[in-house]
């Protein structure tokens, strides 16, 4: 393994300059492609959103779980949706200022949402944008191969899901035993 010295530390010899043996071929590692795929049809569909509408893609997401589960609360939209609590409460202040959503009565954090017409409106304007990126995935494939992707993916989201919940209640047991 190369070392050597950096900018002008004549004393350290601890620098890594030579890529190490035992690495990741980043152009087949199956995580990474579909994180960059991902990335890249959340870049694209968030640029669209902010140059139409003014609004991003968590943004888009709460609209979205909405429009199929009117009533969902907060802590609702972000398991559903798989985002994190802090990004649904800034999408929903968002959303509520622009009068796109309200809140009903309910405790905090269990409180029900659901889309004003101004916000079905706008899911209905936003709607072809995220669909947009559907196709860009699917263009290339025929119904067949659709249908098994969808059932892979779904496969492996839920077997991810459990793993989740296995390493956590492991590292519950865990801190348990300390």
């Amino acid at each position: 393994m190369a070392h050597m010295t950096v900018g002008g530390d004549a004393g350290r010899a601890d620098v890594v300059t030579e890529p190490l043996p035992n690495t990741i071929d980043p152009d087949h590692f199956t995580p990474r492609l579909l994180a960059l795929v991902s990335n890249a049809l959340v870049w694209r569909e968030s640029h669209e959103l902010r140059r139409r509408y003014g609004l991003g893609t968590n943004d888009w997401r709460v609209i979205s779980t909405l429009a199929v589960n009117p009533g969902m609360a907060a802590t609702d939209i972000a398991a559903y949706a798989a985002m994190n609590k802090a990004v649904v409460s800034k999408s929903v202040a968002t959303l509520l200022e622009r009068r796109l959503i309200v809140l009903s009565d309910g405790p905090r954090g269990s409180r029900p949402m659901y889309l004003t017409t101004a916000g079905a409106e706008m899911h209905d304007l936003m709607l072809p944008i995220s669909l947009r990126g559907q196709e860009i995935v699917l263009s290339h494939l025929d119904s067949d191969e659709i249908v098994r992707l969808n059932d892979l993916l779904q496969r492996l989201l839920d077997e991810t899901r459990a793993l989740m919940t296995l390493e956590s209640e492991a590292l519950v047991d865990g801190d348990a035993d300390s």
